[in-house]
């Protein structure tokens, strides 16, 4: 009985687990951008709040960057249109932002040169859900009613196959037996 009691309060925290990293997770975006003047990137946030982070890296170039090349800037704009987050002249950062609220946002990368730059992007947009936005024990009880129903089923269809199993066994054996007493009486 405590091990039943025990493997109840896993599933419990796995799915718990699960729930929270779903919330967690709210979308990831990876893709590489060819700036020749600007490129912009959209992506938008459900709520106000959520963490926005990410980085870029100019990964493929047709001249050198020496020391005279200004870089490419990066703006991330809101959906009011505010400019939230900027990085000039740079081949490449991380960034994180805390989204002044929800909506479209428009990531945009600038190359003043005329050759074309290959830019590796990725974005993260986190969302932690307040206290009341959280599992709590009254909301899991008709899981447990559905996990209890399904390990009952379960353990219905385990039994089946013990008992599947043995009469196999048991007819095998007993074709066996005969084949043994028909080669004895032929001998």
């Amino acid at each position: 009985m405590e091990v039943e009691g025990e493997r109840k309060r896993l599933v419990q925290i796995y799915m718990i687990l699960g729930l929270l990293l779903s919330c967690y997770v709210s979308k990831l975006s990876a893709l590489s951008v060819t700036v020749n003047d600007v490129e912009c990137v959209y992506e938008y946030v459900l709520y106000e709040g959520d963490t926005i982070s990410g980085n870029f890296v100019v990964v493929d170039h047709d001249i050198f960057w020496s020391s005279d090349h200004p870089g490419i800037d990066f703006t991330v704009t809101s959906p009011a249109g505010n400019v939230v987050h900027t990085q000039k002249g740079t081949s490449g950062d991380k960034f994180e932002l805390k989204a002044p609220r929800s909506g479209m946002y428009k990531f945009c990368f600038h190359n003043p040169y005329s050759a074309p730059e290959t830019v590796s992007f990725y974005i993260h947009v986190g969302h932690i859900p307040s206290e009341h936005n959280i599992a709590k024990d009254e909301h899991l009880d008709p899981i447990n009613v559905k996990i209890a129903e399904l390990r009952e089923a379960l353990e219905s269809v385990t039994a089946e196959q013990k008992y599947l199993k043995a009469r196999d066994t048991r007819h095998r054996h007993t074709n066996e037996n005969r084949l043994d007493l028909k080669l004895y009486i032929c001998h």
